[in-house]
């Protein structure tokens, strides 16, 4: 960097700070919209179904303090910092929130920190908490795909934090200076490790954007308050890019086009709740058994082709077979493929202490083996696994996992997206009517013409 260029940063809060419903191209628009429906839907059916987020959830309620902001399907409203960090750890806790093309999650930290800021502050409109979420998703999706990632850091809480100051910035109507000051404070909570994400026995993997997005919205009040964060944030000698990536980004490619080529259009959204590496297994796996017409008590093997990030889902492998919680299942490779091949599909319904011990899912994972294959490593994209079917009687089945439902070459649409929406809020704790549901779906479609946010949310 020129030594008189300013940093980084500043670019990303003055186009944050400026982004108006006018400059996103209806991809954006349609995928930040997309996102707030998706989010909401994932974190209501984790207030229902996951136990390890309810810990979380109850801790913030007892908290108790200012009715800011709601906790989704809780049915409680809290001050807003409180409201993100349950939202946060919802959206992201059923690994079944969207994901950029490249991997990686920004709306589940995004969308709760905005949401929470905007009924703390009342009267947000529509149009702007979309050009919030649209900015958010892209600097998100600008900095995971130009720095030097090595994977031993979790991405989507280390940039997470970032675009959500971003996004809950361009909600409280901070000018740039002062939306600049908000990104230096999220820095403060700008962390993971990816033991988190790759370790198993933890809840931690499940909940890491509760405390981005609730880092998020501290740092956006804290700058509101006047608190100065960093000048040189990330690009500074002991900025961001040096101590994370060891001072390798791309910094042009960065800048390139930033406030007309809004990047979240690509997002992608989820039909199966699991990490969303192993989809392509999935895909491949339901689609061999289907075209053979085979059963699981046909199958003598199945192995799955993995590169360096694959064979993560499956390390330890006795430990990826037989998972011992619902957080682990989803991260495991040979139990997800044991599960699809079993069910045909991967449902929220699946991930119940029944379902973890299913017998019939348990003996064909013992069944699932990993084949090393360096051409599937993860560089920016992350090919597609390979499934082959070995029968009892010796034939041998293979097949590519590519265009899975919800990937770029099949993605999601609004009406299975709307779908998705109705089967989460039906498992919430406290399950929105059928009414509530419906008003919601046509509220989110037709955001831009909201007039005030806060009818959507306290729906839910």
């Amino acid at each position: 960097m020129a030594a008189d260029a300013r940093d980084v940063s500043r670019s990303m809060a003055e186009m944050a700070a400026t982004v108006t419903l006018d400059a996103l191209s209806g991809p954006a628009l349609e995928a930040a919209k997309m996102s707030i429906l998706d989010t909401l839907g994932v974190a209501l059916a984790a207030s229902g179904v996951e136990p390890a987020v309810q810990g979380l959830v109850d801790l913030v309620g007892e908290d108790g303090g200012r009715a800011e902001s709601t906790v989704w399907g809780r049915g409680i409203r809290v001050p807003a910092t409180n409201a993100a960090f349950a939202n946060g750890a919802m959206a992201h806790c059923l690994d079944f929130d969207d994901q950029t093309p490249w991997g990686q999650h920004a709306s589940s930290s995004v969308v709760p920190a905005a949401l929470a800021v905007a009924e703390r502050v009342g009267t947000v409109r529509g149009a702007d908490l979309i050009a919030a979420v649209a900015a958010g998703q892209d600097i998100f999706a600008r900095l995971r795909c130009h720095v030097g990632w090595r994977k031993d850091w979790n991405l989507s809480s280390v940039a997470g934090v970032y675009a959500a100051a971003a996004a809950a910035g361009r909600v409280l109507d901070l000018p740039s200076t002062t939306l600049h000051h908000a990104l230096g404070i999220a820095s403060q909570q700008s962390a993971g490790i990816a033991e988190v994400i790759t370790g198993t026995g933890s809840d931690l993997r499940c909940v890491y954007a509760g405390f981005s997005a609730r880092g998020a919205v501290t740092a956006a009040l804290l700058a509101q308050r006047g608190l100065t964060g960093v000048e040189m944030l990330f690009e500074g000698p002991y900025g961001v890019f040096n101590t994370y990536f060891g001072g390798r980004h791309d910094r042009d490619a960065m800048l390139a086009d930033l406030g007309t080529d809004f990047r979240g259009a690509g997002t992608l959204y989820k039909l199966w709740p699991s990490v969303g590496t192993s989809h392509s297994h999935i895909h491949a796996t339901i689609e061999l058994l289907a075209e053979h017409h085979l059963e699981p008590e046909d199958i003598d093997e199945i192995r799955v082709f993995v590169g360096d990030y694959h064979d993560v889902m499956c390390t330890p492998l006795d430990a990826r077979r037989a998972p011992e919680t619902l957080v682990d299942a989803k991260f495991s490779l040979p139990f997800l493929v044991a599960l699809a091949a079993v069910h045909r599909s991967v449902r929220v319904a699946h991930f119940t202490d029944a379902g973890l011990h299913d017998a019939r899912v348990r003996s064909l994972a013992a069944k699932v083996t990993p084949v090393l294959d360096a051409s599937l490593d993860w560089k920016l994209e992350l090919p597609p696994g390979r499934v082959e079917v070995v029968t009892n009687d010796g034939r041998k089945f293979q097949r590519e996992g590519s265009d899975y439902p919800g990937s770029q070459q099949a993605p999601t649409s609004w009406d299975q997206l709307a779908q998705k929406f109705r089967e989460c809020a039906a498992v919430a704790a406290h399950p929105p009517t059928p009414a509530n549901v419906e008003s919601v779906i046509d509220l989110v479609r037709d955001l831009e013409s909201v007039p005030d946010v806060a009818a959507i949310v306290r729906r839910v």
